[in-house]
């Protein structure tokens, strides 16, 4: 009977376990309910409608791009996920919770152990990646669009608002990238070595080998789970007050953690269609990676206003105070 209850997750099955995070359900989910939740002193273009469905749809494609040939999918495919195994270390390397600083040093690291980050995946860095350039990008904005509105240089005004318009459909693509990645990273299995299945590896508590990755991050999100259900399960505003990098590590930790309640949870039946036990815990992951999303993004906003942008550079609070024109480094002198 149990067998017969999982069928409709079995079926499911079209990918391999670690092709997807989330289906396309799951991922608009994530994205819009973020970009929902932004604060109103964030740049207004990014709560329209159209931006909320724009970062919806932007976020699936990361998983849309797959298929494009043999060495791009090579090589961007395990930046989907991380195999952390029960000691929380990376297949033997390091620490989920401490990752090096690079992908260099990760790699390092890596085959040391035996292993490499096309193995083991990468995930954190691709979270970290889309972050910095999140940041840039709200610093190239914040310039163009002070620049724009100086009358003193009013003679490059068009250029400035053309090109204002450019960074904000680059921003909303990199959000849709940084959507996608910190989505992966509220699923558990993206988050460990039993990613498809317990697989071989003790398993005193007689959890599931069979093949239940892609049944719940797709059919079972996208007919139990609501919109309405990711924004309440989303938490209030977080400030780590330590280095995007640092907190990358500590919220793929905290889902490395819900690793055993899945499985639990999967053992006592609770993806079964109609148990709420699985539609929870769905919502409170979904949740999870929403609020993850909207709180990087007000801290890239945040820290964007003390980078600097161009060639050669200037500083963005020098371009919002007035003190230098930005359009040579903007346009370019080659």
């Amino acid at each position: 009977m149990r067998s017969l209850a999982l069928l409709p997750l079995l079926l499911a099955l079209a990918v391999p376990g670690q092709a997807l995070a989330w289906g396309a359900a799951g991922h608009r989910m994530v994205g819009v309910a973020a970009m929902r939740a932004l604060p109103p002193n964030l740049p207004a273009f990014l709560r329209t409608p159209q931006s909320l469905a724009d970062v919806g749809e932007l976020s699936r494609e990361p998983d849309r791009s797959k298929g494009a040939g043999k060495l791009h999918d090579a090589d961007r495919d395990p930046g989907h996920f991380v195999d952390v195994e029960d000691d929380g270390r990376v297949l033997g390397g390091p620490l989920i919770s401490a990752p090096p600083t690079t992908r260099a040093e990760y790699e390092k690291a890596l085959q040391a152990a035996g292993t490499d980050s096309w193995q083991a995946g990468y995930l954190a860095y691709s979270i970290v990646d889309q972050v910095q350039q999140l940041t840039l990008d709200f610093g190239y904005w914040r310039v163009l669009r002070a620049a724009e509105r100086n009358p003193a240089w009013r003679a490059h005004r068009a250029w400035f608002a053309a090109d204002r318009r450019r960074r904000e459909a680059q921003i909303l693509a990199t959000l849709g990238a940084l959507s996608h990645f910190v989505g992966d990273g509220a699923q558990p299995l993206h988050v460990s070595a039993h990613y498809n299945g317990w697989g071989a590896y003790p398993n005193p508590k007689g959890y599931t080998t069979a093949k239940v990755h892609g049944s719940f991050e797709g059919a079972f999100v996208a007919g139990a789970v609501r919109p309405l259900d990711v924004a309440a399960a989303m938490t209030a505003f977080r400030s780590c007050g330590c280095s995007t990098e640092a907190r990358v590590a500590d919220y793929l930790t905290r889902t490395w953690g819900q690793v055993g309640p899945f499985y639990d949870l999967e053992k006592a039946g609770g993806f079964r269609p109609g148990d709420p036990r699985g539609r929870a815990f769905a919502a409170a992951r979904l949740g999870a990676g929403a609020a993850e999303l909207r709180d990087l993004v007000v801290e890239s906003w945040r820290a964007s206003a003390s980078v600097e942008i161009g060639w050669k550079p200037v500083k963005v609070g020098d371009v919002e105070a007035g003190r230098v024109d930005p359009y040579p480094a903007l346009a370019g002198t080659d």
